[in-house]
């Protein structure tokens, strides 16, 4: 009876996740939706093995299951710590770049604190063991209802003709040059652009990004320069050149986008690690349209989508923080 209870719970919380979704794809709340049906029907799948009733394939596939999640979790801890040393070594010593290196060494220090609390009589290391656990837990569960979401969203087909691509900026090399993950954005929009060309409806590319302290010209004049240059007619290129950050990216441009075309459609162009975390702030900031991504290299992704993760996460921060801690106490007060 409980695996049936759990059953259909999963089933109700898929239906709500689908009914919100394609009521608005753009909420964190639909990833957390999808992560708790996940949940609840491999607590269904477990009742189901606990009771004695799974056939035996089913066993057999829950058995395998949780061996390939130990060895799994060990893999990922080293691959991680891999990709550290490989994005210190491109992409250099800043924070943002240490990231992966460090979520291995919490997902090993994380195992190796379990370990060692089953193998030693003690009950404080048990009890700070617990609370480790339940809130790295939480963490994953959250983590991994982002990543199984924005996969899903990062893969919506634009259902509609926009009238507008608004090209997110990121920087550019030595002072006036658009480098390679901003180009990767560009010629995204570029065949978007293209695509509704043949359809005779050509959109109008809005390339956002203001002048940083150490850039010669505004972000949004190389990428229109850019995209002149790759055969885009400049009549069809708008420039905006105020923002700072990805949030004045959306307000700006939507600003630029209302002024010409009060009741435009568009595409947001970032890269494939940033989708989710776009979305959410386009939605956020009123902007009527849907945000897709180019591709990004894969040594890069990892440490990325880590920190795209963090934010979000940070972003809801009375919700998720208050959770940890809640989680951490009960770990503490648990008899152990």
């Amino acid at each position: 009876m409980p695996a049936v209870i759990f059953a259909i719970l999963a089933g109700l919380a898929f239906l709500l996740f689908l009914a919100r979704t394609r009521q608005d794809p753009r909420r964190f709340g639909n990833a957390i939706l999808l992560g708790l049906s996940l949940v609840l029907l491999t607590v269904a799948l477990l009742a189901q093995v606990a009771a004695g009733s799974a056939p035996a394939p089913l066993l057999a596939a829950v058995t395998f299951a949780f061996v390939l999640l130990a060895l799994g979790v060990l893999a990922l801890a080293f691959f991680l710590i891999a990709n550290g040393v490989t994005m210190v070594r491109k992409e250099g010593r800043r924070p943002a770049n240490l990231l992966s290196g460090l979520a291995g060494l919490a997902v090993l220090g994380c195992v190796t604190l379990t370990v060692t609390a089953a193998d030693v009589d003690s009950a404080p290391l048990r009890r700070v063991a617990g609370a480790v656990l339940l809130v790295a837990g939480y963490v994953s569960y959250v983590f991994l209802s982002f990543l199984a979401y924005a996969f899903l969203y990062a893969r919506l087909k634009i259902r509609h003709d926009v009238d507008f691509v608004v090209v997110l900026g990121s920087g550019l090399i030595g002072g006036s040059r658009v480098p390679p993950l901003l180009a990767s954005r560009l010629e995204r929009a570029r065949a978007v652009y293209e695509a509704q060309a043949a359809r005779n409806w050509p959109p109008v590319l809005v390339t956002s990004g203001g002048q940083g302290p150490d850039e010669d010209l505004t972000e949004a004049e190389a990428m229109a320069d850019h995209l002149i240059a790759h055969g885009v007619p400049e009549r069809h290129v708008v420039r905006e050149s105020r923002s700072r950050s990805t949030e004045e990216n959306l307000r700006f441009s939507n600003a630029l986008m209302r002024e010409r075309e009060p009741n435009h459609r568009c595409v947001v162009v970032t890269n494939n690690f940033h989708v989710f975390r776009v979305a959410l702030t386009a939605r956020r900031t009123g902007v009527n349209g849907q945000v897709i991504g180019s591709p990004t290299a894969a040594y890069f992704w990892p440490g990325a989508t880590i920190r795209e993760f963090a934010a979000v996460f940070l972003h809801y921060r009375a919700v998720n923080l208050g959770s940890c801690v809640l989680l951490a106490l009960m770990g503490f007060l648990l008899p152990s």
